[in-house]
This record gives C-alpha cells, sequence and structure tokens, in this order.
C-alpha cells in the first residue's frame, strides 16, 4: 500500500498543484492580484539560502509550490488507499493543505496568522487551497479506486449504515480476501 500510495500520491499532488495554478491564474486575470513570493521566501529561509525580498527566483518559488503539492499529495493518497475517499475525505485534507502552509510560513517568520490577513486575501487562499484539495483527491481517489475498497471500506461494507460498537473486522478481511 507504501508504494502505491507514494507514486500515485505524487501524481496526484502534483496534478492537484497544476489544477490550482490554472485557477490562480484565472483569479489574477480577474482581479489584477499579483504573483505571490511567499512560497520562494519559505523556501529560502528553511534552506538557509541568501534572501531576495524582489523579485523572488521562479524556480525557487515553483520548486516550493509544487513539491508542497506533490508531497502533501501522498497523505491524501494514504487516505484513499485506507478507504477515506470522496468530498468529505477532501475537505478533510484542505485543512491539512492550510496547516502545512501556515505551519511552514509562520515558524519561519515569513507569515503571519490568517486571522490577521484582510479578509480578501485570505478568501482567496482559501479558495485556491481547496482547489488543490478536491482536485488532488479526485486523482488521488481515482488512483485508489483501480487497486479496489480500502480497509476502511470494507468495515464500512461488513455493517451498511450508522452503527455503534461495531468491531473491527478479521485482518484477513479488513484488504477484501
Amino acid at each position: 500500500m507504501i508504494k502505491r500510495a507514494l507514486w500515485q500520491g505524487l501524481l496526484a499532488g502534483t496534478a492537484g498543484g497544476v489544477v490550482m495554478t490554472l485557477g490562480e491564474k484565472m483569479e489574477q486575470a480577474v482581479t489584477g492580484r499579483p504573483d505571490s513570493h511567499v512560497p520562494a521566501q519559505v523556501l529560502q529561509r528553511l534552506t538557509g539560502l541568501p534572501e531576495r525580498l524582489s523579485p523572488q527566483p521562479l524556480p525557487l518559488n515553483w520548486g516550493m509550490h509544487y513539491g508542497q503539492a506533490a508531497l502533501l499529495g501522498v497523505l491524501r493518497s494514504v487516505m484513499a488507499q485506507a478507504g477515506l475517499r470522496g468530498p468529505v475525505a477532501s475537505a478533510k485534507f484542505a485543512v491539512v493543505r492550510l496547516t502545512n502552509d501556515q505551519i511552514l510560513e509562520n515558524a519561519t517568520g515569513v507569515g503571519a496568522p490568517p486571522q490577521t490577513w484582510p479578509r480578501k486575501e485570505l478568501v482567496v487562499d482559501l479558495l485556491h487551497k481547496a482547489v488543490y484539495a478536491f482536485a488532488t483527491g479526485a486523482v488521488a481517489d481515482a488512483l485508489a479506486a483501480r487497486g479496489g475498497p480500502g480497509p476502511g471500506q470494507h468495515h464500512a461494507a461488513a455493517r451498511p449504515g450508522r452503527h455503534a460498537h461495531v468491531g473491527p473486522l478479521p485482518r484477513r478481511h479488513a484488504y477484501g480476501a
């Protein structure tokens, strides 16, 4: 499962990053918002590279932007492999994506907590991260589905509906055997 989750997650996360970037470019064309240089600034601080305030090197910006997207995609793929699929799983993953950004940006001093941002900036960021999460989730779920239901889905299928006090499946049945 881990090997599949790794390659499928890197693929799903990269696809989600591409979809998010396309959405950002469309939004910027409408709103006139400039490109963000935060990814490059965070990467410079994390790696100890010399800091440049403006303009940021495009390869650093893209490296951090797509690197982060690809690596976080592995987590979404693990979710899908385990049987956590669909829009609810993608919504949960959106929170993880936002949290990851905030940890890195705040820990490096590049960013400030979102509650201090102008509301318009916050809404735009939430929208783009949600697009990433749902696009990544769609790809991760589709790739995981090729391998059949995950263990969580097997457990749910053993007793359909909402029930309390349902114990674990026997190990031999967790993977559909």
